[in-house]
């Protein structure tokens, strides 16, 4: 068996094991506490871990959390729940885990890197475990998908919930921003099972219900110079074309136009491209595309993409549970509740991302690194939407960005960082560098290679940010960083 089969075999046999915990202690009539993290996957983590427990008439509770703290552990140790879920985190907080908790049946399903040693009690499905990338081959709601399989193949129904994490995530790294790795074995099941199509078409943010200037003036991968972030002149871009953004009182969207249009389009916005030097993001126009064939037309919930922006909004603004109730298939109340946070999502993070242009100083250059400063103005939950927008569009796409957020009524820099695959390539690693950069503070940090985050207390954040832009330097000379 090859190296990579044995590595799925080892996975799946986690995840086995850990649907076994989850049944046992559901047949007793257990208590199980759900954790999971508030960006898009994490939210698809927990509406499939929710869904699965309920068709088990399990007793559960769900809880959505940046990271996993003295807080938290407190509560737990406070309710003593039969069995504790861990969803899109768990795997870098090992060691705070087996100290204070050891005695407690835990399950954590994440992507993320490990850090530390798992207690005996513990059942950890990660595919780091197994030389599988959880940056880029299947994310937390993956995990947890494989786990709701092994809990009963009803649960297939819910693989397109997983694409959706998947996508929230940016797994889409391979050739024609396509899901790969263990990703592929979800949208398998989700095809198979009539629920997903998978298409070529143009990737723009709001294909299915944004008009389309206002698709490409919030496209920023490819970031389009003149076109992103710019209503007016998309709108102009395509008055140019002879392409028509309203079908009588109606706003056309990308979906709806023709083959002839989108040609016209995708070869205009090439030579748009080119003419500015950015022969790379030309590929990043067409790509595949994941609709959910069985949600309405038009609707925020049926393209994938779209779909992982609507979690990521409700996570990030306090309303989680709304973006979980849509998950679990709540097209009512919830997902118009839903829809609206969203609309609030956008409007905050343009508020953000002109506070930070305004004024030069709020994003700098180190020989390494840019750093934002968030400082008390950006809102520690969406520091990381924030960074990952600028990261598509820096001045020196080599460096990595990292932004940083003060946590309201906490002594506490909430730290953001992204980079590409490019520099990934040249050997950086910012989980590992959020790692040791925040112990050495005596904070907390990991994450992927490509997108990792922090947490270090307001007085050290000068000197953790030091601390940054040196370790990147020393893994572009390709020094190590740590054990």
């Amino acid at each position: 068996m090859a190296s990579d089969e044995c590595g799925a075999a080892g996975f799946f046999g986690l995840a086995e094991r850990a649907a076994k915990l989850v049944r046992d202690v559901v047949a007793d009539d257990g208590f199980v506490h759900v954790f999971s993290h508030l960006d898009a996957d994490g939210v698809a983590a927990a509406g499939i871990v929710a869904k699965a427990l309920f068709r088990l008439n399990a007793r559960f509770r769900v809880r959505i959390t940046q990271w996993v703290e003295d807080r938290i552990v407190g509560q737990l140790l406070s309710d003593k729940p039969d069995l504790v879920v861990f969803a899109d985190l768990g795997s870098g907080y090992m060691d705070l885990l087996g100290q204070r908790l050891s005695e407690f049946k835990i399950v954590v399903l994440d992507h993320h890197q490990v850090v530390g040693e798992s207690s005996s009690n513990f059942v950890q499905v990660n595919p780091h475990l197994f030389g599988i990338d959880g940056a880029r081959d299947v994310s937390g709601s993956g995990v947890a998908y494989f786990v709701a399989k092994a809990l009963d193949k009803q649960n297939v129904d819910l693989a397109p919930v997983a694409v959706v994490g998947a996508l929230g995530d940016m797994q889409d790294k391979y050739e024609q921003r396509t899901l790969g790795g263990l990703n592929t074995k979800i949208v398998e099941d989700a095809v198979g099972a009539g629920l997903l199509s998978v298409e070529k078409d143009l990737v723009f943010f709001g294909r299915e219900t944004r008009p389309i200037h206002r698709a490409l003036a919030s496209t920023t991968n490819p970031f389009m110079p003149g076109l992103s972030g710019e209503e007016d002149k998309s709108l102009a871009f395509l008055a140019g074309l002879g392409i028509k953004p309203r079908d009588g009182d109606r706003w056309r969207a990308l979906r709806d136009l023709s083959d002839e249009e989108k040609k016209r389009l995708c070869s205009a916005l090439a030579d748009h491209l080119v003419s500015r030097g950015l022969h790379y993001e030309v590929s990043s126009l067409i790509g595949n595309v994941y609709v959910l064939c069985r949600e309405e037309a038009w609707t925020p919930v049926r393209d994938a993409r779209e779909f992982a922006v609507l979690l990521n909004a409700t996570g990030r603004m306090d309303k989680a549970g709304l973006g979980i109730a849509v998950c679990m298939g709540d097209r009512a109340v919830q997902l118009e509740g839903a829809s609206r946070v969203l609309e609030e999502y956008r409007r905050t993070i343009g508020k953000y991302l002109g506070w930070v242009m305004e004024m030069p100083e709020r994003m700098r250059e180190f020989e390494n690194i840019y750093v934002v400063y968030g400082e008390g103005f950006i809102d520690d939950k969406i520091i990381g939407a924030v960074s990952s927008i600028l990261s598509s569009s820096l001045p020196n796409p080599e460096k990595p960005l990292i932004a940083y957020a003060a946590v309201a009524d906490q002594d506490l820099a909430k730290i953001s960082a992204r980079t590409n695959d490019a520099v990934v390539c040249r050997g950086v690693n910012l989980g590992d560098i959020m790692q040791v950069a925040a112990a050495k503070f005596g904070g907390k940090g990991g994450g992927h290679n490509v997108a990792a985050g922090a947490q270090v207390t307001l007085a050290h954040l000068d000197d953790f940010i030091k601390t940054v832009d040196i370790l990147v330097g020393k893994q572009l000379k390709g020094e190590k960083v740590g054990s």
